[in-house]
């Protein structure tokens, strides 16, 4: 059956900030101070359905961000879904992005492209309630056809084409029933946390913290380093005998991120330093647009089995491209909105892909882990294959209406219509406010 023909009638955005700055969370050697934000998007329409996208910040510059939006939803408003969705998705990414007069301020990046993503996803959040699925469902229900028609693969056809987009995505069509399966029973995204890893935290706290996770079922964890090498030394020094001590069954895995700190040769010489604590990876060793740097950085550390990994901050398919391409980098880092929503991630899961370059979602930050669940869980059924691991941190989840959920070390697939970001009113009111918007 067919669902209901609805249409975009309004919109408004909100500019929401939480004040974890109070206690350190999220506090890293680049960002000592950041109160987690939500630049928000929400789409009106004709029928009782809404839509919900939020675009990740730190704070100063949120409003920058919802006034950017406010810029970018009209031209989708008053407009059916059914012509903006479907095969027609992959036209309305490109229609979005095209305005000419906002292209000249912000070309697929910074504050302009930051909006994008908050009304991109709000539109996927919009369509996967007609259809009464989760997005990770609509998009797991799609013919390869239907996937490739989302991308627009502008700028990075020399990387993969639409025809081998086609032939990747029909050759993973083996073997999905079963994968689709897995997560149904919440086996398909194995999670690592980086609730014990913040600079700002103490001694006791990071030990609290780290034997708790452990407890939980994680075997993965992710600690901040850059602020000064004695102090890591010591925090990972303390990581290692807590992990290493457990009673828990099977390796545990230490990740480090330098959120951008260093330049290339301290970042080479730092993590010499600490090869001896058996890093998995190094995450953002250096500023993100510098593909070269981190080629420089993952050659240099290859010897060391230390590998490399960005896109957190890395801003459209593009820089993907490149750092894909030229293989800079072990770990493709993509994030929800950052990336100018679910279409520009399709885009690079599949450059990922024929690359062999395993994903990993940045996925620390407030409404991040709820979009991501799905990104990974697509990833897995759709496109690689291959189970990979995701951030996840506990903090600001009752926040949502359908908040992401760990048990047993995995992500709890969700089952809930939409894209799982819509926020409580409450908090909406207690933290933002509506700043603007557009009626009929």
């Amino acid at each position: 059956m067919a669902p209901k023909e609805i249409t975009i009638t309004s919109f408004s955005t909100r500019d929401v900030r939480f004040p974890t700055s109070l206690d350190k969370t999220g506090s890293d050697a680049m960002n000592t101070a950041g109160d987690y934000s939500a630049a928000y998007c929400i789409l009106e329409t004709d029928s009782d359905l809404t839509g919900h996208g939020m675009t990740f910040t730190i704070g100063r510059g949120n409003d920058l961000v919802c006034a950017a939006i406010s810029h970018l939803a009209p031209r989708i408003l008053h407009t059916p879904l059914s012509s903006l969705v479907g095969t027609n998705f992959g036209a309305t990414w490109r229609h979005l992005v095209n305005d000419s007069q906002l292209r000249w301020i912000g070309p697929e990046k910074g504050v302009i492209h930051l909006a994008l993503g908050a009304v991109v996803n709000a539109l996927w959040d919009l369509w996967a309630k007609t259809l009464n699925k989760p997005v990770w469902r609509v998009v797991a229900d799609m013919t390869p056809e239907e996937f490739v028609a989302c991308i627009d693969f502008r700028y990075i056809i020399d990387a993969i084409t639409p025809e081998e987009a086609l032939s990747l995505l029909q050759s993973m069509q083996e073997g999905k029933p079963e994968r689709i399966a897995q997560a149904e029973r919440n086996e398909a995204v194995p999670a690592y946390t980086t609730s014990a890893g913040w600079l700002g935290y103490d001694e006791s706290k990071m030990r609290r913290l780290l034997r708790e996770t452990v407890a939980q079922g994680y075997r993965h964890f992710k600690l901040k380093v850059g602020g000064s090498l004695q102090e890591d030394i010591k925090r990972l020094t303390i990581a290692r005998q807590v992990l290493d001590s457990s009673p828990t069954p099977g390796e545990k895995i230490l990740m480090v991120d330098a959120n951008q700190i260093w330049s290339v040769p301290e970042a080479i010489e730092y993590m010499k330093s600490l090869a001896g604590f058996k890093p998995w990876f190094i995450e953002e060793p250096t500023s993100p647009d510098d593909v070269l740097g981190h080629l420089a950085i993952r050659t240099a550390l290859k010897p060391y089995g230390i590998k490399v990994a960005t896109g957190e901050m890395c801003q459209n398919r593009v820089m993907f491209k490149q750092f894909l391409m030229s293989g800079a980098i072990d770990v493709c880092q993509i994030d929800a909105c950052r990336l100018g929503g679910v279409n520009e991630v399709l885009a690079v899961m599949l450059m990922a892909k024929k690359f062999g370059v395993p994903i990993v979602p940045h996925s620390g930050g407030v409404g991040l882990p709820e979009y991501t669940q799905h990104l990974s869980t697509i990833d897995y059924v759709v496109v690689s294959g291959q189970k990979s691991v995701l951030e996840y941190v506990d903090h600001l989840h009752e926040h949502f209406v359908w908040p992401s959920v760990i048990e047993k070390g995995y992500y709890v697939t969700p089952t809930q219509p939409g894209y799982s970001v819509q926020m409580r009113g409450e908090s909406m009111e207690r933290f933002g406010g509506i700043l603007e918007g557009e009626k009929i």
